[in-house]
C-alpha cells in the first residue's frame, strides 16, 4: 500500500468528524422548520461522508515529513 493511501486513511475519520460536526452545527443553528431538519440532518452526513475523501487525498501529502528538522532519522 503506497504511503499517501495510509496516511490518507489514517486521517479520514478524525477529518470526516471535523466536515461532520461543522455541517451538523450549521444545519442545527439556523432555523429550520422542524420537518425539513429530518432531511438535511441526513444530507449533512451523506456530504461529509463525500467530501471526506478526496480531501483527505488532497491534504495526504502535505502531512509527509520532507526536509525538515527529522530529515536524517527514517533513513
Amino acid at each position: 500500500m503506497r504511503t499517501r493511501t495510509m496516511i490518507a486513511a489514517l486521517i479520514y475519520f478524525p477529518l470526516n468528524a471535523v466536515i461532520f460536526g461543522a455541517g451538523a452545527i450549521a444545519v442545527l443553528s439556523i432555523p429550520f422548520p422542524a420537518d425539513m431538519i429530518k432531511y438535511l440532518l441526513p444530507l449533512a452526513i451523506v456530504a461529509a461522508l463525500v467530501l471526506t475523501a478526496p480531501l483527505a487525498w488532497y491534504l495526504a501529502p502535505k502531512l509527509r515529513l520532507r526536509g525538515g528538522r527529522y530529515s536524517g532519522l527514517f533513513r
